[in-house]
């Protein structure tokens, strides 16, 4: 087989090579790109050459993600990811998966540039089956043609997108809200007062608190509305919206990974992830309708929310009111646990901490002082220090595309329909993209290349490292995000050293990338 591939080829390159030749000065641009495409197809191995673990019959590889029998656990992705690069190579195929198309792992920045540079105008994310059936079949009186960014693809996508990419991506936009997110920041160190025991330590459900936060700096840059998350006598009703974006989040590798069994009839799991779609958006709705009613009634010069920007741009409430939602779904638990991930780094990494607080004394000493956003740009080092969280420990430790034509990745012809997985967690902790990267260190982010550290270091590639994905499908969040983060950490450290005396904590999946255990930091005034 492989003689006769080989035979092919040299015909193919010959016939190429002559045709060339004898008619250079007739090919068009298009038709020049057309056959660079037809020499790498030429050159390409075929797909079913593509290294991975073997499908069993039947079976294929979805029993590799069931209890008990199977190898790979789904809260330890980050594992069992690591272990396919160690054993196959900087390209795996995942294939045999029961309701659903291939998976193909890749682990070389290179090709997630091409992937991604190459992308078509209307890029096919991996998406959610789940959720996909959620907003388009189970709540399609609701959504209609307006489904939002997430599991949503085509021309409904892109016209959401286009739309509301003129308020959420500009980052002068973002700025303006650096008064509102630090007025929750302030909060939520009031909250950290109250919650210490007499050891000045965190409480088990430490995270929680910060989720906690996290809604409430949503709802007030989204919404401009309080909720009051983080007073003592907090609504109910903020509690379980938190609980069920929690098992929205843990429920979808359960549904997307293991055999598709709720597409046949309805599963205690499915049962379950329903219900949480159904609160978070009865909630959400409840507080976006309430915001809507009072910018009816009320003309102050407050900076505008979110939700309002949406309404004087478009005039469209349910793209606004769908945009919010699309925020409360993915904007709690990924920056909360982004948040929780850096505290309990900084706690563990003193001398670290110490170098962070320095900056931010000498730039930001009166805690009382506002925050702009020219101070916050003046914090290179403590920004790397989110940096450097987030490429060791990425919230969402990989993300992808769903290749839309036949494609050449990493030397191989991809078929259309097979899903490309991004594995940004593997990558950022090879020692191939970032010298010694398993040490925190954040010097590496710095544009200063730090004393004992090789050239290298600063020269990463722009690929290997990706927390907010890239291109056009990007986190829709990303601007908004890194102010809550930044800001959060500044107020906490202007007010406290922290500490941790208790076990080291691994990381896994829950549902975000976050460590295992109570994050009990001792807060010192």
């Amino acid at each position: 087989m492989e003689k006769t591939l080989k035979v092919v080829k040299e015909s193919r390159r010959f016939f190429q090579k002559f045709s060339n030749a004898h008619s250079v000065s007739l090919i068009s641009a298009d038709r020049s790109v057309e056959e660079e495409f037809e020499n790498e197809t030429c050159e390409a191995l075929p797909y079913k050459m593509v290294p991975g673990p073997k499908p069993f019959p039947l079976a294929g590889n979805t029993w590799r993600f069931l209890p008990i029998i199977g190898d790979f656990e789904i809260e330890h992705i980050d594992k069992v990811s690591k272990r396919l690069y160690e054993e196959y190579g900087p390209i795996v195929k995942v294939e045999g998966l029961l309701g659903r198309p291939d998976m193909l792992f890749l682990f070389d920045p290179d090709e997630i540039e091409k992937v991604f540079r190459q992308e078509d105008a209307l890029p096919l994310r991996p998406s959610m089956p789940s959720l996909n059936y959620y907003k388009h079949v189970y709540q399609k009186d609701f959504f209609g043609d307006v489904g939002g960014v997430i599991a949503v693809h085509g021309k409904n996508w892109q016209n959401f997108r286009t739309k509301v990419n003129q308020i959420m991506m500009q980052p002068r936009v973002a700025k303006m809200y650096i008064g509102p997110i630090e007025e929750t920041a302030k909060e939520f160190v009031q909250r950290i007062e109250k919650l210490k025991d007499q050891k000045n330590e965190m409480p088990h459900d430490f995270l929680n608190e910060i989720h906690k936060w996290s809604l409430e700096s949503i709802a007030k840059v989204a919404l401009d509305v309080r909720l009051g998350c983080l007073d003592d006598d907090a609504n109910e009703e903020t509690q379980k919206l938190i609980d069920a974006v929690n098992t929205f989040f843990m429920n979808v590798p359960i549904l997307e990974l293991k055999a598709p069994i709720w597409r046949l009839f309805a599963t205690p799991t499915f049962n379950e992830y329903i219900r949480a779609l159904d609160t978070i958006r009865e909630i959400s709705l409840k507080h976006i309708n309430i915001a809507l009613r009072t910018l009816k009634t009320e003309k102050d010069a407050h900076e505008k929310s979110v939700l309002e920007r949406v309404l004087a741009m478009d005039n469209d409430a349910k793209i606004a009111a769908i945009l919010a939602l699309d925020l409360f779904l993915v904007g709690i638990d990924t920056t909360s646990n982004a948040v929780g991930s850096i505290l309990y780094q900084l706690a563990t990494h003193p001398e670290i901490q110490d170098k962070a607080r320095e900056e931010i004394l000498s730039v930001a000493p009166d805690y009382n002082d506002s925050l702009t956003s020219k101070k916050l740009d003046s914090m290179p080092y403590t920004k790397a220090c989110i940096r450097e969280t987030l490429r060791m420990y990425p919230v969402v430790i990989g993300n992808g595309r769903c290749t839309s034509r036949d494609s050449i990745i990493g030397g191989y012809l991809i078929p259309k329909g097979v899903q490309v997985v991004f594995q940004h967690y593997v990558i950022s902790n090879l020692d191939k993209y970032f010298e010694k990267s398993n040490e925190f260190m954040p010097e590496r982010w710095l544009k200063t290349c730090p004393h004992g550290m090789n050239e290298s270091s600063k020269g990463h590639h722009p690929f290997a490292s990706l927390p907010f994905g890239f291109g056009r499908r990007m986190c829709l969040g990303k601007r908004f995000a890194d102010i809550e983060i930044q800001t959060v950490i500044v107020k906490i450290l202007q007010q406290y050293k922290l500490e941790y005396h208790h076990e080291k904590l691994d990381y896994f999946i829950h549902p975000m990338y976050t460590p295992n255990g109570p994050l009990r930091i001792k807060f010192t005034k």
